[in-house]
């Protein structure tokens, strides 16, 4: 027998959608600020996943000025078998402010899952959290959360579905309510709709998207319901499993729900999909907090449960219960591919970086970072101040482990302190360190000093200056479980120094940082990154040697 550990994916990889085409699987995750957008990740054996590529690449969307934690949300992936297509459809949350949750919600169609991806086709803006449902009679319908404004009226809406004209973009007929009574956790979201002997199931995310998070599952032999509850009146999948009735609560924190018996938290938003051994699995979203506290720095990741179908037609756990494992039975007969590292090294030498690499805010325009002016070398050009929301000159991957080390190599020239180049751990705008070359009045050249966003204050670190005469200097911050060491060496045949040292960055987590007002923070998760800044004349680049990431 093999065994799957969680989580799956590691690192920010929320609101999973699986499907299988014949014996190959796919995922699809929010992204959320981050460019490009929509990560797609590959397995043939439901344990090892592997990124492959990301659908929102060629400026489909504008990400600029996306408050935390807005941008794009709960991509849903299916297969149409009658044309041989991919679908995804997803939300573009625009505001969030006064809990209006402006969102608009589009389709895609590609007949690869590595594209080329249609021009996103609009369906709606009632709401966020859109799946496509392919019926065996030829139709279509789309699924989505109905978002609710209204004072008195349920909170924070329902789940509303409708017939959709794929091929003209148009809703046919009415939007049709079918949550009524379905759910007692509440924050009804992340619909998605299956059919299993003559039923049709729905499937959504309840709780809210923190500590009372589940699965929850209902049935109807209508498509429009009503929907029948599952008997238990219970999440089909949680982390917590006490009951709570929280209908019409629209927090998404619920810290009281935490499940001190448990390594993973926020268990929800799941996706069903049936393997080639005729066997069934859900991908959902979890967290794991760092010990002592409720902060996620990782953010929400990718995990896997096994399932099974009931004599009396119901959805439940391979063992009966509905507390989500750590570890959970693979498929039969299918062996383990090779493990995937998660580990991160690009030597910058092809024409192409490494596909793990993402851009809050804006699009990787070779304009301001490639590889081609110099080879062997990233090439960034400084822009914006790494507050900002709208041109950051950074590069980053994902943070996906609680101990790794992070290293760089950078050559940089500055003539004026607002020219600024180096590494450092991100979340957004107002959430970052940044160990970084720049230019000093008083000195008279280079020096390597540290930078500090705490909850979008400017915190410098005004003792720890040091020349750097050359404008070369390789850097490395070694993260453990929320503190950061920084070290650095000025040539390769010297020992690394250390810079400073136990720095509480514990607070870039999904609970650590600012978000709207109202709101739980964050959704998304720590990362990584190299960048450049210049808000003198926009005429400085940094050159980078290498980026490493690994983790322990």
């Amino acid at each position: 027998m093999t065994i799957i550990k969680n989580p799956i994916i590691p690192g920010m990889a929320p609101d999973p959608s699986i499907i299988r085409v014949d014996d190959v699987y796919y995922i699809a995750t929010s992204t959320f600020h981050w460019n490009p957008g929509i990560q797609i990740f590959k397995s043939t054996d439901l344990a090892n996943w592997e990124l492959i590529s990301f659908i929102l690449k060629n400026g489909e969307v504008n990400l600029r000025g996306t408050h935390t934690p807005a941008g794009i949300w709960a991509p849903h992936l299916s297969y149409d078998s009658s044309t041989n297509k991919y679908w995804l459809a997803f939300s573009h949350m625009l505001n969030m402010a006064g809990r209006e949750f402006n969102a608009d919600s589009y389709a895609m169609w590609a007949e690869d899952i590595n594209g080329p991806w249609s021009e996103p086709i609009y369906i709606t803006s009632i709401g966020f959290d859109p799946a496509i449902f392919h019926d065996e009679d030829g139709k279509h319908y789309i699924s989505i959360l109905e978002w609710e404004t209204r004072q008195g009226y349920q909170a924070p809406g329902h789940i509303v579905i409708a017939e959709f004209d794929l091929d003209n973009g148009e809703i046919i007929g009415k939007w049709h309510r079918v949550t009524q009574g379905f759910t007692t956790r509440g924050c009804a979201e992340a619909p998605q709709i299956y059919k299993y002997n003559g039923y049709y199931y729905l499937i959504i995310a309840a709780g809210g998207t923190g500590y009372a998070h589940g699965v929850e599952i209902g049935r109807s032999k209508n498509i429009f319901g009503p929907y029948e509850p599952h008997p238990s009146g219970e999440p089909i999948i949680t982390s917590s499993p006490r009951h709570l009735f929280s209908l019409g609560d629209p927090d998404a924190g619920h810290f009281e729900m935490y499940n001190p018996n448990s390594i993973m938290q926020k268990a929800g938003h799941g996706s069903l999909v049936q393997t080639q051994t005729g066997e069934w699995y859900i991908a959902h979203l979890m967290s794991r907090p760092i010990e002592g506290t409720r902060l996620n720095p990782l953010g929400r990741e990718t995990s896997i449960q096994k399932m099974k179908w009931t004599e009396d037609g119901w959805l439940e756990m391979e063992d009966g219960s509905n507390l989500a494992k750590m570890e959970v039975e693979g498929m039969k007969g299918v062996n383990l591919s090779t493990r995937v590292s998660h580990d991160v090294f690009d030597h910058f030498n092809n024409d192409n970086y490494n596909v793990h690499f993402m851009t809050p805010y804006r699009n990787q325009d070779v304009d301001w970072v490639n590889t081609i002016e110099r080879p062997g070398y990233l090439r960034i050009h400084g822009e914006n101040s790494l507050f900002s929301q709208v041109n950051p000159a950074i590069m980053a991957t994902r943070a996906t482990s609680f101990n790794y080390e992070f290293q760089t190599k950078v050559e940089f020239h500055p003539d004026h302190y607002s020219e600024t180049a180096g590494m450092g751990l991100y979340y957004d705008s107002n959430n970052w360190i940044y160990v970084h070359l720049t230019h000093s009045e008083s000195l008279g050249g280079t020096v390597l000093s540290i930078l500090q966003a705490k909850l979008g204050e400017r915190i410098e670190f005004v003792n720890n200056n040091i020349a750097v005469p050359e404008g070369v200097v390789e850097l490395a911050v070694v993260y453990n479980f929320g503190v950061a060491d920084i070290f650095y060496r000025l040539s390769n045949n010297k020992d690394w120094q250390l810079f400073v040292e136990k720095i509480d960055v514990l607070y870039l987590s999904d609970e650590g940082v600012n978000g709207e007002p109202g709101e739980i923070g964050g959704f998304t998760g720590l990362f990584n990154f190299i960048g450049s800044v210049d808000s003198h004349q926009h005429d400085s680049f940094a050159e980078f040697d290498y980026y490493s990431v690994k983790n322990y």
